[in-house]
């Protein structure tokens, strides 16, 4: 296995995904780029992956070998870590560079993982050589939801898949069979619907009732559904994540924005994921203009918003309905009142005051609920993470509605 390392501050994760790689038996070469060395020194590389570093300075030295030639020996290769700079130069068949110049030899299947700033990400030239490259057959796990850099860029889409996802996928590209638990295209030709986010009910122009749900767990279960090969509609409230790429993308700001969105993706659907945290009340009477202070208290008249999830339950057909759960206590019983109410085939439930798993965070720790009162406890695990795990379970449930369903016909 050929393991590229990339000019991003991912890269000081590198050494992590190449000792799970050996953890699960996995031979390594690995290159790192000029770019890499400024974020990670060889020796770190080098004592991870129990061999030599190929770099640029050992290119051009006295040799008995052709050096890209000898580290393209590999079955594969992963760029961990890649940036815009490395997918342009592999699109355009670039070899100014080992990394590059190896990557031309590599007869088996690549894998890119980026790791970039949301703008760089999204820029048309970028999203040009990820399409490319995608035609010629490479693979892509990311880039993922959340923070990122050391220089304000904040939280958005560009963060790079954690070591183990990255391991994962390697053994998945290297072994098919031999980690049914790691990400394929399983859900090629289904159509998946996902909501996520907050709503906003305005009070008045400027006034909302609203809650700080980040989106970051739909977005993660969208993006998983889109990296195994599903068409998704993602519908998403006011969030401050861009749309990610290879999906449709609606926004919404209320409730009833949302639930006619999403009853309108979801008439050929076939897994609905409702990740968002739909308010529960909207205003009576929406004010048309900016309501001034007014001394004393305030009475505002609140009128319940439409159960989506139970609209969806009441016609729910073939198609499997996943809900989200958050309570502060009394979980278990809540959630599989709630799955039962409303025609759910299991209910995810969290709770967002637990420390590590509160609204805006990467990670996420749930409770999987069925009707039955049926229930699993998932550790606590990165939102992608969380995702797939959904995702394998939805799917299960599909699989074995489809088999009943040919067993009574």
């Amino acid at each position: 296995m050929l393991v590229i390392v990339g000019g991003s501050m991912a890269a000081v994760k590198a050494p992590s995904v190449l000792r799970r790689l050996r953890e699960g038996g996995v031979s390594v070469n690995v290159i790192a780029t000029r770019a890499a060395l400024a974020f990670i020194t060889e020796l770190s590389l080098s004592t991870a992956a129990d061999g030599p570093v190929g770099t640029d300075a050992a290119w051009f030295s006295p040799r008995p070998d052709a050096l890209h030639l000898t580290l393209a020996k590999v079955d594969a290769a992963v760029i961990v870590g890649a940036s815009a700079e490395l997918l342009a130069g592999a699109a355009h068949g670039h070899a100014n560079e080992l990394a590059l110049a190896t990557l031309l030899s590599v007869p088996g299947p690549v894998l890119w993982v980026p790791a970039m700033n949301a703008a760089m990400w999204h820029n048309r030239a970028v999203q040009a050589n990820v399409a490319r490259l995608r035609d010629w057959g490479h693979h892509f796990l990311g880039p993922e939801v959340g923070s990122f850099g050391t220089r304000g860029e904040g939280a958005g889409i560009g963060r790079m898949a954690e070591p183990e996802d990255i391991a994962a996928a390697v053994l998945k590209l290297l072994a098919p069979a031999a980690v049914s638990d790691s990400k394929g295209r399983d859900l090629d030709g289904l159509h998946v619907v996902v909501s996520a986010g907050p709503t906003r009910e305005y009070l008045d122009p400027v006034r909302f009732i609203s809650n700080p749900s980040s989106g970051k767990m739909g977005f993660a279960v969208a993006m998983e559904a889109r990296d195994r090969g599903a068409r998704v509609t993602l519908v998403t409230g006011p969030v401050n994540l861009p749309g990610p790429s290879g999906m449709a993308v609606v926004r919404i700001n209320s409730a009833l924005e949302l639930r006619d969105a999403v009853v309108q993706a979801a008439q050929d659907a076939d897994i609905v994921v409702m990740t968002a945290a739909v308010a529960d009340y909207r205003a009576a009477e929406l004010k048309g203009e900016k309501q001034a202070k007014v001394a004393g208290d305030v009475s505002i008249h609140l009128t319940p918003n439409p159960d989506i999830l139970a609209e969806l339950g009441q016609n729910k057909g073939e198609r499997v309905l996943v809900g989200f759960a958050m309570e502060t206590h009394a979980g278990v019983e809540r959630a599989a009142a709630k799955a039962a109410r409303k025609n759910a085939d299991f209910i995810l439930l969290n709770y967002p005051t637990q420390e590590g798993t509160a609204f805006g965070g990467d990670d996420n720790q749930v409770t999987l609920v069925r009707a039955d009162g049926s229930h699993q406890d998932w550790p606590r695990a990165s939102k992608r993470q969380v995702a797939r795990q959904l995702l394998n379970e939805a799917l299960r449930v599909r699989d074995l509605r489809v088999r009943e369903q040919r067993t009574t016909d």
